[in-house]
């Protein structure tokens, strides 16, 4: 008897073409869905290939389905948007919120599936979300955005697997031994090399400008904020320093950036908005991580008015505004929202 209907996000990659089969395994009736996100020349053609060819496979209808304009408008113009204003946003948390998590589930209404699945490295038990066992690979963090209503739905089968494993259970079938081979993807799907490159199709990025100290004395130049991100050490000048200076602060508005020694990137509290909580809360304590390859630190948060007030209890270095701060308690991601 079948488990239900459940629509796996299908990218051509190795980590979906598992989920679609392990969930097959497992007596659910699997449809797959190709979402075309970005216009970047021949990655969807190759990689729908793939997809359909895992479609033959198992036997199961792979839908195309172009959300190229949505996530343009959630995701993209929100990344250009963001570096403009001197922040450092996170596309990959945009975009499980609004497109992956968001449009994907809409999509799965029309096909009448009950449950989304797609190859991310978590756990979801239908209230929270839990960190992978592969702790390298988990993907937790990226989630702390998603709407909670959508968690009861949403079903993640490679949570408890490793990768080596993942590519050896694809490497034992013959018809999809080179998805066992393949080059990962890239981090953020629609950047080739660098972030500034896409930066520099919209804008100029390069108009030079002054590096000043946290007292506002010019000490140097730069060569364009848009090149900058919080914590960075190289590309600009400090006249007769010698110890490394880094970024501390971007003004965009006056095309500044503020510098200075290692113990001024030091940050003990800070705020976060576009909170979201997979359960009710106002005060607590937790384990927080503002960046994805951080350590979560220990923390107290106290929300209020919309807006998180984060004490650190072991400061963290290079704290960027726009970046994502998620909150865990162990492995169990509590939620988490933008730094301000």
């Amino acid at each position: 008897m079948s488990k239900g209907k459940v629509l796996v996000g299908m990218s051509g990659g190795v980590d979906s073409t598992v989920t679609a089969i392990l969930l097959q395994k497992e007596g659910y009736e699997v449809e797959g869905v190709y979402m075309k996100l970005h216009h970047k020349p021949g990655y969807h053609e190759s990689n729908y290939t793939k997809a359909q060819r895992v479609g033959e496979y198992l036997g199961i209808k792979v839908h195309f389905h172009d959300l190229s304009n949505e996530f343009k408008e959630e995701v993209y113009d929100y990344f250009v948007e963001s570096y403009k204003e001197g922040l450092t946003p996170n596309p990959c948390v945009m975009c499980n919120r609004t497109i992956k998590f968001g449009k994907m589930v809409e999509f799965a209404d029309e096909v009448g599936a009950e449950f989304v699945a797609t190859g991310h490295y978590i756990k979801c038990d239908g209230e929270f979300i839990y960190a992978a066992e592969d702790a390298n690979k988990d993907q937790s963090y990226f989630l702390c955005e998603v709407k909670k209503e959508v968690l009861p739905r949403l079903i993640f089968p490679l949570g408890t697997w490793v990768k080596p494993d993942v590519k050896a259970y694809a490497a034992n079938i013959e018809v999809l031994k080179d998805f066992a081979t393949q080059a990962e993807s890239s981090e953020i799907c629609f950047v080739e090399n660098t972030y500034d490159e896409v930066l520099a199709k919209h804008m100029d990025i390069n108009v030079p400008g002054e590096t000043v100290d946290s007292e506002g004395n010019v000490v140097g130049t730069h060569k364009g904020y848009m090149h900058y991100t919080i914590g960075k050490r190289r590309g600009f000048t400090v006249d007769g320093a010698h110890d490394p200076h880094f970024v501390l602060e971007i003004k965009p508005e006056n095309n500044q950036i503020v510098v200075g020694t290692k113990e001024k990137l030091e940050e003990n509290a800070f705020e976060v908005k576009q909170i979201n909580l997979f359960k009710e809360l106002t005060e607590f304590e937790c384990m927080v991580k503002v960046r994805y390859r951080t350590t979560a630190v220990p923390c107290h948060v106290v929300i209020s008015e919309g807006r998180a007030k984060v004490t650190l209890k072991e400061p963290v270095f290079g704290l960027a505004k726009g970046q994502i701060a998620a909150f865990y308690e162990e492995d169990k991601l509590l939620g988490g929202g933008v730094i301000c």
